[in-house]
């Protein structure tokens, strides 16, 4: 009951890369770089095991950024020249590669540290790929002309790396979809069958997740401009409790969502953030156990899976090694007072 997992990314080793970023440099390069990233991979996996993190991540050690982490390993794009893009419906611009032809992976993307995790754990392992209507509000497109047609182009290429994911022995594959939560009319529009096109034919455990967005600036502006209760899932929680998706995961603690709102969630497991990944302060089991206690008035215990709200990525690392053992702590604290 209550098993504990992350949302995803985890901070770089400062050896690694500049720390405290959500688009660090890498301190490394050529050989010594693709060794580093699977070091980096090896010393979280063991992290989260010692914090009595269930459902290991691989942290995105081998990426710069969740999307273009995955872009780099397409063709079709052109990183050379970039132009400005508002994103999240333009919450904030940031500089974008462009769309130039028609889109096919060049290779396999994550199957080094996919294949390294799993020959160093004997846990569930999770591995996050980027949603498609993500890929596609945080890329220019100047090739196919239509949003949904090029989004679908990117639905096939994850469903491609997904398959081979699921061969490496991964048990839970979850996709990162931020923009569900911005253009809340297209994710029954078409949202959800970009995300039926990525998980078609995949026998493991499928997730999404939808949240409110990093502890930057910009979304933490935007978030306080949102008044007193976040209801933006109150739209697109119908849809996804009648997708083939697996899980759902989404924030808790200290957002401003209704947890009523997950009751929307019938017959999903949740995802529940319960670590605040906007603040260095570190939740007690405690609090957690707390937290888990209020979900469970709208979700079936046995549906809930402990997580933090978002990636980690810009965080501390110490802070993050604390919160995941808070993470873990809570967990079963809860399993004591809910058993």
């Amino acid at each position: 009951m209550f098993p504990t997992t992350v949302a995803g990314s985890l901070p770089k080793p400062s050896w690694l890369a500049e720390p405290n970023k959500l688009w660090p440099a890498w301190r490394l390069s050529g050989a010594d770089l693709e060794a580093g990233k699977l070091d980096a991979t090896l010393l979280w996996i063991k992290l989260q095991e010692d914090a009595g993190i269930d459902i290991v991540s691989d942290g995105e050690q081998s990426r710069q950024h969740f999307v273009h982490g995955f872009l780099e390993y397409v063709d079709g794009i052109d990183f050379a020249h970039k132009v400005e893009m508002g994103i999240r419906d333009n919450r904030y611009k940031a500089m974008v590669p462009i769309v130039t032809g028609e889109l096919r992976l060049k290779r396999r993307v994550h199957q080094a540290e996919a294949r390294h995790a799993r020959a160093h754990t004997k846990r569930k392992l999770k591995i996050t790929l980027p949603g498609a209507m993500t890929i596609a509000d945080t890329i220019a497109d100047r090739f196919y002309g239509d949003k949904v047609k090029m989004a679908m182009a990117f639905a096939g290429l994850l469903n491609e790396e997904a398959r081979a994911l699921e061969a490496d022995g991964v048990d839970v594959i979850q996709f990162d979809e931020p923009a569900f939560n911005v253009f809340m009319n297209d994710v029954a529009g078409w949202g959800v069958e970009a995300l039926h096109r990525a998980i078609d034919g995949l026998k493991c455990t499928t997730a999404v997740h939808i949240c409110y967005g990093y502890g930057i600036k910009a979304n933490i502006d935007w978030k306080n401009a949102l008044g007193s209760e976040w209801r933006q899932y109150e739209q697109i929680f119908p849809a996804l409790a009648k997708s083939r998706i697996d899980q759902v995961s989404i924030e808790a603690i200290n957002s401003r969502v209704p947890l009523k709102l997950m009751s929307l969630l019938d017959g999903k497991d949740v995802l529940v953030g319960v670590i605040d990944i906007a603040t260095d302060k570190v939740e007690t089991p405690e609090q957690i156990a707390g937290v888990i206690g209020d979900v469970m008035k709208h979700v079936p215990k046995e549906r809930i899976v402990c997580c933090t709200n978002c990636g980690m990525a810009p965080m501390r690392r110490d802070v993050a090694v604390a919160k995941l053992e808070a993470l873990g702590k809570g967990a079963a604290l809860a399993r004591e007072r809910y058993a």
